[in-house]
């Protein structure tokens, strides 16, 4: 479905001007450049669960048994890719990591039911949090939530995954859960894609209403420890307005992307191409990052152009290579081999 594509291109592009940077300016433009900061990650985890679902949709209805090796290989493929690349000086936490494990976690999930992928995934949004705190207290706040490479040990990097890194599993998994619910729906109605850009909307602009009134009942958190931290709509904080709110925004750009109909429009191609080819585009602007960027951006104008200029790259290569392949360099890797049976 190219409109998923295309939504999967706004993403890509969403955590490329978010990776390159630059940080920490409050200016007006910045603020605006950084819309997609918290927003653009939990897009491209909404649309994994919604591929995961179709990929599967088949097997589901048909009863037959699910593809536990493509499943398993794709898992163990950016487990090991998101690892390596994490070793690279480009200054970004890198997603794939928790994108595999998102894929094992979802395996028992893939049969269940709407109410129980709703369930699931409410319980990730509300719950997560609360033992992302806890195991902080447990710590004093003391724990590494730094990326994990391949030069952690087994256990850091379990633990990085699943409660401590920047994309914690017990939190991450909402909207990727809530994905693979997206995904048995009739995507190609117009009173789903609808739905989605009012609930989207709703929820985007009720969770920081909420964050803003509370903040402002019982004032900002002391510390990240503070009970307070649970009000928090800020990116990445892991706290469940901000998920609430994040994830609402992607739902809302997904039903958007939805409503159009006209992405088999040649000026659309770059998008749907980029999207249609997300893993390359994401590693590839990985290693643009860590050969080329870094140590930069130093200003909003270098970050404009430093992004600008990786986008349109990637977006060239992207469809110059679908002109004459139908899938990705890294793409096709994620096909599992096919096991040869010997004579019998």
């Amino acid at each position: 479905m190219l409109a998923l594509d295309a939504a999967r291109g706004l993403a890509v592009i969403g955590m490329i001007a978010v990776n390159t940077g630059p940080r920490g300016d409050n200016e007006l433009l910045e603020l605006i450049y950084r819309v997609p900061y918290g927003r653009a990650s939990l897009l491209f985890v909404l649309l994994g669960g919604i591929g995961i679902s179709l990929m599967t949709r088949r097997t589901r209805e048909q009863h037959a048994p699910l593809p536990w090796i493509s499943l398993l290989w794709r898992c163990a493929l950016l487990l090991l890719g998101g690892l390596a690349l994490q070793e690279l000086a480009h200054d970004v936490s890198v997603i794939l990591q928790i994108y595999a494990l998102l894929i094992l976690f979802s395996i028992p999930l893939l049969r269940a039911s709407s109410r129980i992928l709703l369930l699931t995934a409410g319980s990730s949004a509300l719950i997560g949090p609360l033992i992302w705190l806890a195991v902080q207290a447990q710590t004093d706040g003391g724990f590494d939530r730094d990326p994990v490479s391949a030069s952690d040990p087994l256990w850091g990097i379990f633990t990085g995954i699943v409660l401590t890194g920047p994309y914690p599993l017990i939190v991450w998994a909402a909207p990727f859960v809530l994905g693979i619910w997206l995904g048995r729906l009739d995507l190609t109605k117009s009173r789903i894609s609808t739905r989605l850009i009012i609930w989207g909307a709703v929820a985007a602009i009720g969770a920081r209403v909420a964050s803003s009134l509370l903040v402002a009942t019982f004032a900002e958190p002391t510390s990240h420890l503070a009970w307070q931290r649970l009000f928090s709509s800020v990116a990445h904080s892991q706290m469940p307005l901000w998920l609430i709110g994040g994830t609402g925004s992607a739902v809302f750009v997904l039903g958007a992307c939805l409503k159009i109909r006209t992405w088999s429009h040649p000026l659309a191609s770059p998008l749907v191409h980029l999207g249609q080819l997300a893993l390359t585009a994401y590693v590839g602007h990985l290693l643009i990052l860590a050969f080329v960027v870094r140590p930069g951006p130093e200003t909003l104008l270098q970050g404009i152009i430093a992004s600008g200029s990786t986008v349109l790259a990637l977006m060239a290569f992207t469809w110059l290579w679908r002109q004459r392949f139908s899938r990705g360099p890294l793409e096709v890797l994620l096909r599992a081999p096919k096991l040869s049976r010997g004579p019998r």
